[in-house]
């Protein structure tokens, strides 16, 4: 376990707040209008309100915690279709339909997964042309030979309620024993390239050699082919696929809405959680350098010691566990917009960063008392997220009279 991170990241620390929680909400997601006002909770189809759970304080004022679908086993990673209904990945293997019924239906067609620990069906994202190819792109843990799995990326077309004619686009090579350190997230850049982190299984040092993609992100075309101005391509002793290695265990990457720069946060070992600036051919140091220590209390090497790799933006010790990531872009939180927010395991809730350029200029932590596992922005300008736990749940974020 990471550093006593159950899985990891540390289980909350009162059981009783998820005990405490129940089905609250039961209008479907597209039935709010876009970036409600904050003058209370947003409206249902019927025009009645729907019914917060708890107000949390945060710099932005009160924000009320709603919760529309509970009852999810390790829901992992979540995607807004066009229409507002949400697709959820659930770490055993199923895809789920959220549309705030409470039914929440499995999604056919997705990929047999190594359901592993940390591993099995991990990020959803929606293709950026999605109107017209209905394509959803998948990570999932891929199971292999002796028991043994590796990160895999897919995607398949969204049709009547399915996933029909799921591919797989890439794979981690090796395959390796375990279930630790898979990552892994999606995302697109602006220019039409798909971006995947992979976690370093538990290996450390394979995430230093570029001939495997143990521990790095890859670049790929949407069609999973190795882009020709990928820094190692003609290489002879890299992977051509590689973007940026020395990776631990990404499991946050964004795009800036405003820049297209990349960033990933990842997992440190025994403290040193990371955020990094990804930038094409860069090692990023694991497991030479770290902000942390092993778990026998050795030491890592600080990365300043070795100027050669590129250190963090922000490292945290003690750890936050981060887990996926947003730019939020929306008026409904006017104070939010242009953050960074992080979802944290281990702070219970979500890590809200101010950037200015690639530093990090302010940060705040929004308490909400459970392991959240992704954070995204829904079509009606408000903030979900999923809690991690094995009946966990999608929750909404929404501004409270008096913000």
């Amino acid at each position: 376990a990471e550093q006593g991170r159950a899985v990891d990241g540390p289980q909350a620390s009162d059981p009783t707040v998820a005990m405490s929680r129940t089905l609250l909400f039961a209008v479907p997601l597209l039935a709010l209008g876009a970036c409600a006002q904050p003058t209370g909770s947003a409206p249902s189809a019927s025009g009645a309100s729907s019914a917060v759970m708890e107000t949390v304080d945060t710099e932005a004022g009160p924000v009320g915690v709603v919760e529309v679908q509970g009852g999810l086993d390790h829901p992992w990673g979540i995607a807004f279709l066009p229409d507002g209904r949400a697709l959820v990945t659930e770490r055993p293997g199923r895809l789920r339909l959220v549309d705030g019924s409470g039914e929440a239906p499995v999604v056919e067609g997705t990929p047999e997964v190594f359901a592993n620990g940390q591993g099995g069906l991990l990020d959803v994202a929606l293709a950026p042309d999605f109107d017209e190819t209905g394509f959803v792109y998948l990570t999932y843990a891929k199971p292999g030979p002796n028991d043994m799995g590796a990160t895999a990326v897919g995607r398949g077309r969204f049709e009547d309620g399915a996933i029909v004619g799921f591919e797989e686009l890439w794979a981690q090579v090796p395959f390796q024993a375990g279930g630790r350190h898979f990552g892994s997230r999606i995302a697109f850049t602006p220019d039409g390239f798909l971006l995947v982190s992979s976690g370093d299984r538990g290996q450390k040092e394979p995430a230093q050699e570029l001939r495997n993609t143990i521990g790095v992100i890859v670049r790929l075309t949407m069609d999973g082919a190795v882009p020709d101005d990928n820094p190692f391509v003609g290489d002879p002793d890299a992977r051509p696929e590689i973007w940026a290695y020395g990776i631990r265990n990404g499991q946050s990457l964004g795009i800036h809405p405003e820049t297209g720069a990349v960033w990933e946060a990842e997992f440190g070992p025994k403290g040193g959680d990371e955020l990094n600036r990804i930038t094409p051919g860069t090692n990023y140091g694991w497991p030479v350098v770290s902000w942390g220590m092993n778990y026998d209390n050795t030491p890592i090497p600080d990365p300043p010691t070795r100027p050669e790799f590129t250190d963090a933006v922000r490292q945290w010790t003690p750890v936050i566990s981060p887990s996926g990531m947003l730019f939020y872009t929306a008026d409904a939180f006017p104070e939010w917009t242009g953050s960074l927010m992080l979802g944290s395991l281990g702070r219970q809730g979500i890590v809200r960063l101010t950037l200015d350029g690639d530093t990090v200029s302010g940060e705040e932590t929004i308490e909400l008392g459970e392991r959240i596992r992704d954070v995204e922005q829904g079509p009606d300008g408000f903030v979900y997220v999923l809690t991690d736990n094995a009946d966990g749940a999608v929750w909404r974020l929404e501004p409270q009279a008096g913000q």
